[in-house]
Formats: structure tokens, C-alpha cells, sequence
């Protein structure tokens, strides 16, 4: 058996070697490549010009030019206002031609930062881009003395073309996240590390980097801020456990009522339940926070037939959290039917007729056959939903605003109530998005191995 293991694992680094035949480490290439290739540290390109390489050479020395000029014209002057974020504010300036006041323009702490953060990630593809300038020239290098003729740079596209098209597919993508998601989220996470609020706002003034002033504030329990902070975020992670565990447990039930052969109409009762998906959940929610309200319809309708009331959906912190908790499960119960459905209908009806056979009773085929055929997905989308529920926003927001007194009020609101609603805390409402940024990103990582092991054991 180990033979057999060590077999495989040699198979599957020979599978490896030969499907990326030119990933070698720069460090190689630098030490063992010829004085052409230690030249294109310098001179990007040097080593495949040297050995005809006409196209890549100029490419990787078009490249290289490009950046110099960028940093010289512009990159330099960007880092340097990275580093100070501005040093001259906007001021007004009497002209003596015309006899007024005007305001001379003064630095924008927000665009030294942004141009910083550009600059930066224009280095970090500079530094790739030498890299693989690198490795082409000592790959050009071996083949020649191999006795090979270098590769071209027809080859090269006809390489990518037949091999490596997904390469090619994935760039724009990639470049589209790249811009639109990971450099602004860099640029966002960098706020936090300033005073930037109201009294330093731009263009009229300049904020400053203040290390982890916000952060301190945010995680120190003793303070009023992180008092505030660490009960919100109790409260969020108790909000995430019960919304979700009690929607995947309710949900299953619901979906293994509704398809057992006795139930009739299950069209009808799928329906009737999705039909909440339907409608915008924005929406929804608004008409329930009317209908709960002191004089809502519920409210009277208890009064009217029961003689009881007014219950304080709203006003009593207990109630309030209960209601939440409730109301979203009339939210969230449908997503779980039709992923449950999906499954049950997926489930070979051989199963099912071997079990009665067996004199198995519905405990036992629920126990044996139903719930291990619908534990692999459903745990996957139980990590998903939890991931949701730490973000959700528009739901705290519509059904109670944080009421009674913000004891309500998730992570993702209370975010949004410290930087706009709290003048001079924007930095510290940065802050609180990264803690909570990385809080989501370690249960989607988590999610991700979850889903990872899940796939080998398929």
C-alpha cells in the first residue's frame, strides 16, 4: 500500500513537472544564468534580444522604459505624498488684480493616498514583470544550450492559443477584480490608519496616519466605543447561530414534509412558500416593521381576538431580538426548501424501496438515508449562510434600525451609523470594516477548506 502511495506521488510530480515546464525560481536563473541573463536584471530584455528573441526583448524593455517614466514623472512624487498625505492645504489668497479672494489649491489627502496605492500596485507588476523577464531569458538560455532554437514569439501566441487559452479568458477578469475590488479594498483598509473625519476632510484639509489609534479604540472593551462594539458583535454572532441553524433546521423538516409520496399539492405548497422570494425583501420587511408596531395590525388583531396586547415587538429588547430572529425565518426558510428539494429529488428511489424492504420505519430512513444525503450540501451552504448573515444590512435596517436603543443593531449597521451619522468617528467607522472584513474573510476561509475536503471525500 505505501508503494502504491509513493507511486502515485511520484507519478503526480512528474504530471506536475511536465505540465509547468517553465516555472523556475528567479533565484536559479540569477545564479545559474550566463552573463545575458544576469544582464536582464538590469536591462529587461537583454537576454532575449542576445538570442533573437526580437519581440519579447522589446516588449520586456517597453515595459521597463514605461515604468521609469511613470515613476519619474509621476510615480516618485505619488510615493512621497503617500508617505506625508499632503502638506499644503487649501487657502484662500487675495489677488491684487482683481480685488478679491481666491483659494489657492492646496493637496487632497485622499488622492495622495489613492495615487499611492496605484503606485504601489503599479511596482508590484513591475516587479512581476522583471521577474518574467528573468525566466524567459534563462529558459532561452537552456534551450540554446540544449541545442534547441529558442522559442519565438509566433510560438509563443500559438502556445496560448492551444494550451493555455484560460489564460487569456481569465486576464480581463482578473484585471477587472484587480482594479475594481482588491485595489479600492487596500485603498479602504489604509483609511483606517488615519484621522480622517469631519474635521479633517478634504480638499479643505489634510488627515494624517495615526497608526492604530482606531483600531485601539474600537477593541478597547473599556471604552465607550469598544463597549459598544463588542455587544454589537455578541449579539451578531448569537443573531448568526439561531437565524441560521434554526432556517436549516425548520427548512429540511419543511422539504421532507412537503415531498413525502403522502403530501398532495406539492407544487402548490412550494409556491406558496417561495412566493416570499418573490417579492424584494427590502420591501417586505418595511410592510412587516408597519404591521408590528405599537398600533400595527398584529397588535390589534391580538386585542380584537385574544384580548391581549400591545406586545412590544418593538420597545422591550428581548421582543425586539425575538422578532428578528423570527421574521427571518420566514425570510430565509425558503431558500433552504428548494435546496433540500433539489437533493430529496436527486435521492435514488431504489434507496428508499431496499429500506422498506429491510423493515425500515421513517425514523430509521430519515436517520439512514434522507439526512446523509443532504448533509454534504447542506453544509457547505450552512458556512455560505452564516457568511450572509454576519453581513447583513438591509434586513436590521428596514425591520427595526437597531431599536429599542441600537441593542438590535448588527456589525454591518452599526458601521454604517459610525461613519455617517457620528461626526468625527469615520476613521474609527473604517476601522470597525476591516475588524469586520476580517472576521468574514477567516469564516469564508474555513468555508473554502470545508468545501476543499468535501470535494476529496466526493
Amino acid at each position: 500500500m505505501r508503494e502504491r502511495k509513493n507511486t502515485m506521488a511520484a507519478l503526480g510530480k512528474k504530471k506536475k513537472a511536465s505540465e509547468f515546464p517553465d516555472v523556475i525560481p528567479v533565484s536559479e536563473a540569477i545564479r545559474k544564468g550566463d552573463i545575458f541573463t544576469k544582464l536582464t536584471c538590469l536591462i529587461m530584455g537583454a537576454g532575449n534580444l542576445a538570442r533573437k528573441q526580437i519581440i519579447q526583448g522589446l516588449l520586456f524593455l517597453a515595459g521597463e522604459l514605461a515604468y521609469i517614466l511613470y515613476m519619474v514623472f509621476y510615480g516618485a512624487k505619488a510615493l512621497q505624498n503617500f508617505v506625508t498625505l499632503g502638506t499644503e492645504t487649501q487657502r484662500k489668497v487675495f489677488n491684487e488684480a482683481t480685488q478679491v479672494y481666491e483659494y489657492a489649491t492646496g493637496d487632497n489627502s485622499q488622492l495622495c493616498l489613492l495615487y499611492g496605492v496605484i503606485t504601489l500596485f503599479v511596482t508590484i507588476g513591475f516587479i512581476l514583470l522583471w521577474r518574467g523577464a528573468i525566466r524567459s531569458s534563462y529558459i532561452a538560455q537552456k534551450a540554446q544550450e540544449a541545442g534547441k532554437k529558442p522559442i519565438t514569439f509566433g510560438e509563443v501566441l500559438k502556445s496560448l492559443k492551444d494550451n493555455r487559452m484560460y489564460q487569456l479568458f481569465l486576464f480581463f477578469p482578473f484585471m477587472g477584480v484587480l482594479l475594481f475590488t482588491v485595489m479600492p479594498l487596500v485603498f479602504m483598509i489604509l483609511m483606517a490608519f488615519t484621522n480622517y473625519d469631519h474635521d479633517h476632510l478634504p480638499p479643505g484639509q489634510l488627515f494624517d496616519w495615526v497608526g492604530f489609534q482606531n483600531f485601539t479604540k474600537v477593541l478597547n472593551a473599556g471604552g465607550a466605543l469598544g463597549e459598544t462594539f463588542w455587544k454589537v458583535l455578541g449579539w451578531t454572532i448569537i443573531w448568526a447561530i439561531f437565524a441560521t441553524f434554526l432556517n436549516y433546521i425548520f427548512g429540511i423538516i419543511l422539504a421532507i414534509i412537503i415531498n413525502r409520496d403522502g403530501t398532495k399539492f406539492k407544487a402548490f405548497w412550494r409556491f406558496i412558500f417561495v412566493l416570499t422570494i418573490a417579492v424584494p425583501q427590502f420591501v417586505s420587511l418595511l410592510v412587516v416593521n408597519t404591521m408590528i408596531q405599537q398600533h400595527g395590525v398584529i397588535n390589534l388583531l391580538l386585542k380584537e381576538l385574544f384580548g391581549v396586547g400591545p406586545l412590544p415587538f418593538l420597545t422591550n429588547v428581548t421582543w425586539a431580538r425575538v422578532t428578528v430572529i423570527v421574521v427571518n425565518l420566514w425570510v430565509g426558510i425558503p431558500y433552504t426548501l428548494l435546496t433540500v428539494t433539489g437533493i430529496l429529488k436527486n435521492i435514488p428511489a431504489e434507496l428508499y424501496e431496499a429500506a422498506k424492504v429491510d423493515g425500515a420505519n421513517s425514523v430509521t430512513t430519515l436517520f439512514r438515508i434522507i439526512i446523509p444525503s443532504v448533509m454534504p450540501s447542506v453544509t457547505i451552504c450552512l458556512f455560505l449562510t452564516i457568511t450572509n448573515s454576519f453581513k447583513l444590512f438591509d434586513q436590521n435596517l428596514a425591520l427595526t434600525a437597531g431599536a429599542p436603543g441600537d441593542r438590535t443593531q448588527m456589525v454591518a449597521l452599526d458601521i454604517y451609523n459610525t461613519f455617517y451619522s457620528r461626526n468625527g468617528y469615520e476613521g474609527v467607522g473604517q476601522a470597525k470594516a476591516v475588524i469586520f472584513f476580517i472576521i468574514v474573510a477567516v469564516i469564508a476561509l474555513l468555508q473554502m477548506r470545508l468545501t476543499r475536503r468535501k470535494e476529496v471525500e466526493s
